[in-house]
């Protein structure tokens, strides 16, 4: 189900094919009951108990803290430096192999698509529409799935958290950490600024208020933007409203989108 904004549909409409797309990926691309790309891995075979149960623990103990609307900024900003931080060291404990992440991408029980998704995707490089997706998640895994369901398309390019592998066991990430709150702070790749230095208009796509941050704040008047909210949705709904100019709930899909939007047929 989606809820826009009064006399959107019109205005947008008219932007044609000037515009390019800057989306989050877990939880937006895919379904909003998906694991995230760093939730996969719990659920694999191939990596230790211990690992797991250290990871569900920093879930259990950071994720109510990432989605609470009443925390300032300062905060959250700090508590998840911290919880992407413990977690990425624990793949280095655990001696992360780089062919877990193939092996799980490979596997359709642990990630899926939002519906209407796949469609979407091959609809905006028919269309020849610049992608970016800007993602806290893992940027390899996110790659790997791409590439396993043939979605990965040349117009898509992914800014995320990297693993780096030596003889192929985890090491770091190859960039600074990329977390949910400070995407305001990612520096999209000169190749990709060539892109869409051309385009006047942008589509935001996120599931969480936070999200908001993809995109400048001298751009928002040029920006279309779509908002999933897929916890908490009537505690949030207000509250997303307020940001985004679309909301989708109750699992909304991008046939929804689709249907309402020219520019996205």
């Amino acid at each position: 189900m989606l809820n826009i904004k009064e006399g959107l549909l019109d205005s947008v409409n008219k932007w044609n094919d000037n515009y390019y797309i800057v989306t989050d990926f877990d939880r937006t691309i895919t379904a909003g009951d998906s694991e995230s790309s760093w939730g996969v891995l719990s659920k694999s075979n191939s990596v230790p108990k211990e690992y797991i149960e250290e990871r569900q623990y920093f879930y259990n103990k950071y994720r109510p803290i990432e989605i609470d609307l009443t925390l300032d900024y300062e905060t959250k900003n700090k508590l998840m430096i911290e919880w992407w931080t413990n977690h990425i060291n624990l793949f280095i404990k655990y001696q992360l192999k780089e062919s877990v992440i193939k092996d799980t991408a490979q596997n359709p029980n642990m990630m899926k698509f939002r519906d209407g998704a796949p469609e979407f995707l091959k609809k905006m490089h028919d269309k020849n529409i610049p992608i970016i997706i800007i993602s806290a998640g893992i940027g390899n895994f996110i790659k790997e799935f791409l590439i396993q369901n043939n979605a990965l398309y040349d117009n898509i390019h992914i800014v995320a958290n990297f693993i780096k592998f030596e003889n192929g066991i985890a090491t770091g990430i190859s960039n600074n950490i990329i977390h949910s709150l400070n995407k305001n702070d990612i520096s999209i790749p000169n190749e990709v600024k060539e892109l869409i230095k051309d385009k006047e208009n942008i589509v935001l796509l996120g599931d969480g208020i936070d999200d908001i941050k993809m995109v400048n704040e001298d751009k928002k008047d040029k920006t279309l933007k779509i908002g999933f909210l897929n916890e908490h949705t009537e505690k949030d709904f207000t509250e997303y409203t307020k940001v985004f100019d679309v909301v989708g709930h109750n699992n909304a899909s991008f046939d929804e989108l689709t249907e309402k939007f020219n520019i996205f047929k």
